[in-house]
């Protein structure tokens, strides 16, 4: 951890490409990565569960899909990445990073929407390393992760990351007209170097084998 006395503020992502082994980011592009996104996050294979606990979608037609994707392509803060998989070259899905603090080195991983086709896979592992790797990298002190509580999926997520349970936000926020509590989680910089040899370890070849993963992501954090 930068000593405080010593302290400088942290650097902003510039939303360039970044590879990965499985998948490569990039800054969002509806003219190039629409028609993916639309088969993938609302064609007929898509997780009927992906819009539950997300503050838009499902969209009505693809009009108010690509309204929405441009609005996300023109923003900063949060600044969203389209995850495509190396393999075939079809964009899976996307996320952003959000809250971006630089003044107090914080940053948050969010706004994430993965196809089908990422689920239980490495893919989506590897898209929440990258982005929390690049975001150390630029010298923050604290990664955040924040869902809604209901949303039990989005927690164990938190947990398998290695993200630290911090607390319920209780009658937090009103989404699509529903009381939200949200549960708070975080990784600070003193964390990361073990929490990102685990996933290194994870994302590994000698651990991705055909047949599946030889340990979980949990046990690759502990050595």
């Amino acid at each position: 951890m930068n000593d405080a006395l010593n302290w400088k503020p942290a650097g902003t992502p510039k939303a360039e490409p970044i590879e990965g082994r499985f998948i490569s980011l990039e800054k969002l592009d509806p003219a190039r990565h629409g028609n993916d996104l639309w088969e993938v996050l609302q064609g007929p294979g898509s997780d009927p569960a992906l819009w539950d606990y997300l503050p838009y979608g499902p969209f009505a037609g693809r009009a108010s899909f690509d309204r929405w994707l441009e609005g996300n392509a023109a923003s900063r803060d949060p600044l969203f990445y389209s995850v495509i998989d190396r393999a075939n070259g079809q964009v899976q899905g996307i996320l952003s990073y959000m809250s971006i603090v630089p003044e107090h080195g914080r940053f948050e991983i969010g706004h994430i929407a993965f196809g089908a086709a990422m689920q239980r896979t490495p893919k989506g592992t590897e898209a929440v390393y990258l982005l929390s790797k690049l975001g150390f990298e630029l010298g923050n002190r604290r990664l955040e992760w924040k869902c809604n509580d209901a949303n039990a999926r989005s927690k164990r997520a938190a947990e398998r990351f290695g993200f630290v349970f911090e607390g319920v936000f209780r009658n937090h926020m009103v989404v699509k007209d529903r009381n939200r509590d949200t549960t708070w989680y975080s990784i600070t910089d003193t964390e990361w170097p073990t929490v990102a040899a685990g996933f290194e370890r994870w994302l590994s070849e000698e651990n991705q084998q055909p047949e599946g993963q030889v340990r979980t992501l949990e046990a690759c954090r502990v050595g």
